[in-house]
């Protein structure tokens, strides 16, 4: 049955305009985003084909265009479409940032970086550097390397911590594989910075591991 035959109080699209976003599924904001279906499925049908083929939200988004094309009911309009979203939802955050706003919750610095790293094919290394009121100085992604992991260097962190003048950092990198679950490595560098920026008085606040569609904050699993 089409979509636009269900009872109005079901359909996605009136959901979300009564209801909000939230309250709606992942197959449900998908299938707003395709418009339509394909023969013999509804949007939310194949949505949910979709979800399943790539494994959920995030791999989807980050998906190339070779890889999303290829899906059926897509195609170079629908990617370039949600390109065009994914590009607008990073430029809001990043003009959030460029006016100074305060991180006044952890919620806050997931969203940014998530919006920054989670869909890079390669493993980044960032830093969010702040005065002391938390509010963002600069955004800076430092180090690149490959899908195992990069090198992070503790002098060059300290050194832009200072050209900024920054009184605390939030530590930020992905990882490609999708499972945001600090590591060992992670847990040894986060070590290091912290013991190296406590020598010039800056607090590390968090160091935030992001994969597909989630973060891992270190600050709240008490590893900081």
């Amino acid at each position: 049955m089409a979509i636009k035959d269900w009872p109005r109080g079901e359909r996605p699209r009136e959901r979300l305009l009564a209801e909000g976003p939230a309250a709606l599924s992942d197959a449900e904001l998908l299938a707003i985003f395709l418009r339509t279906g394909v023969p013999g499925k509804s949007a939310v049908d194949l949505a949910r084909e979709l979800l399943g083929r790539f494994g959920g939200v995030g791999p989807l988004l980050a998906a190339d265009r070779r890889a999303f094309c290829a899906a059926p009911g897509l195609g170079d309009a629908k990617y370039a479409l949600l390109q065009a979203a994914i590009e607008m939802s990073r430029r809001h955050l990043a003009e959030r940032i460029a006016r100074g706003d305060a991180l006044t919750s952890p919620d806050d610095s997931r969203r940014y970086v998530r919006a920054r790293l989670q869909h890079q094919p390669s493993e980044v290394f960032a830093v969010l550097f702040l005065d002391n009121r938390h509010r963002v100085l600069a955004f800076e992604e430092l180090f690149r390397g490959t899908v195992d992991g990069a090198q992070v260097h503790p002098r060059e962190v300290v050194r832009r911590c200072l050209f900024h003048n920054a009184a605390a950092v939030i530590l930020a990198h992905n990882h490609p594989s999708g499972v945001s679950e600090p590591s060992q490595a992670d847990r040894r560098i986060t070590e290091r910075l912290r013991d190296a920026l406590a020598l010039v008085d800056v607090r590390v606040l968090d160091h935030l591991v992001v994969g597909h569609g989630e973060a891992t904050s270190f600050a709240e699993l008490g590893l900081l």
